[in-house]
């Protein structure tokens, strides 16, 4: 790798005698490279401003970012007086040829901005809870729609949707899950075995998997996972005018296109969570064994006892909840997508963001519930 030499620091770079102005050393990025340099000459050319003789012909070496803070120094016009050689005459005019554009001010900054970000954040929420609640609207009169028709469904798209959401899903639930239960297990052994109190490691298991971290977690992955590709899909379709070809036909929106995506994820939901469960299941009994010595057959008999019907109802119902939330708010935000890539990306982020605050907002609310129930 060859080394960029950096030219020694030269002490007076800039020197002024009454209305003369003489400019010494190297003006090039070798000598601006020194710390505090380039700052340094902006505050010694900016004092000499007034000058009306400059004198360049002490430089040794310039090149077009010397020259160009020079040339900034004198509001990028020539000085009525001046001793330069012609090469650096050139590099002037080449400057005064091709000017740089001034950077857009700074924002002054308003202690009173936080307050117009607030309204800001308020306003997009609403208009977004609006648009979800008018999507949510349309999905009911289609879906009333297919049951007095069903020979009209859209029974393939929901068959493709069930597939490529719940059957693509599998493996990447089984793993996290399976590593969540060995993890959770593990740790709630350490500290219940510290009491004697080792065997109760599979209620704690069954209760909290399948009642709050199964559903949760699989409802993250199925929102990071299968929510982002349904955003990106209809993004894409917006982005080369398939949505508005859809339009001109008369095809609905909603009835091919979101009502196909939340019947299939309220389907494919309650399967991967039943799915997540298990693996977590499994693999807190592995390790459980492991670490307190349970027999797998013990902890299997336990197991029914420890999760209970109510619990098992409870993260399905969770599962149908998650399922149609996911699907609903990464088809809204597919749609509101621009013909371009950047709003693709950032419509994208919004939507799985948006569906993982929603599902974890979904679940306290289910919490709440259900501890004022006593279920």
């Amino acid at each position: 790798m060859t080394a960029i030499s950096v030219s020694p620091k030269p002490s007076t770079p800039v020197t002024c005698d009454g209305d003369a102005c003489r400019l010494s050393g190297n003006w090039n990025v070798q000598a601006l490279a020194h710390r505090k340099e380039v700052v340094t000459r902006q505050r010694a050319l900016t004092k000499a401003k007034g000058s009306t003789a400059w004198d360049l012909s002490q430089i040794e070496q310039m090149d077009a970012v010397g020259a160009q803070l020079i040339w900034e120094a004198w509001q990028r016009k020539l000085p009525s007086q001046l001793t330069a050689s012609q090469d650096q005459l050139d590099l002037f005019e080449v400057l005064s040829a091709n000017p740089i554009a001034n950077p857009p001010p700074i924002p002054r900054l308003d202690w009173l901005d936080w307050i117009r970000d607030i309204g800001q954040t308020i306003f997009v929420a609403v208009d977004n809870g609006r648009e979800l609640l008018t999507l949510l609207g349309g999905l009911l009169l289609n879906a009333w729609g297919m049951l007095l028709r069903p020979k009209h469904g859209p029974w393939r798209e929901i068959s493709a949707q069930v597939f490529r959401t719940g059957t693509q899903a599998v493996a990447i639930t089984a793993l996290v899950g399976f590593l969540i239960g060995i993890v959770l297990s593990y740790l709630s052994a350490q500290q219940l075995n510290a009491f004697g109190a080792g065997q109760y490691v599979i209620k704690l298991l069954g209760v909290s998997i399948v009642k709050e971290l199964g559903p949760v977690l699989a409802a993250i992955i199925v929102a990071g996972r299968s929510g982002s590709a349904i955003t990106a899909q209809i993004g894409v379709m917006r982005v080369t005018q398939e949505l508005d070809a859809m339009e001109v036909m008369g095809i609905s929106h909603g009835q091919r296109l979101i009502m196909p995506r939340v019947i299939a994820l309220a389907i494919t939901m309650p399967l991967l969570i039943m799915w997540t469960d298990t693996m977590a299941l499994l693999g807190g009994i592995l390790a459980a064994q492991y670490e307190l010595g349970l027999s797998i057959v013990w902890s299997l008999q336990r197991l029914p006892d420890a999760i209970g019907i109510s619990n098992f109802w409870i993260g399905n119902v969770k599962g149908v909840t998650f399922g149609i939330w996911i699907a609903l708010v990464a088809c809204h935000f597919g749609l509101r997508i621009e013909p371009n890539t950047e709003s693709l990306g950032r419509g994208t982020t919004t939507s799985v963001v948006t569906s993982i605050t929603g599902v974890i907002l979904i679940d306290a609310v289910y919490a709440i519930i259900i501890n004022e129930l006593d279920l």
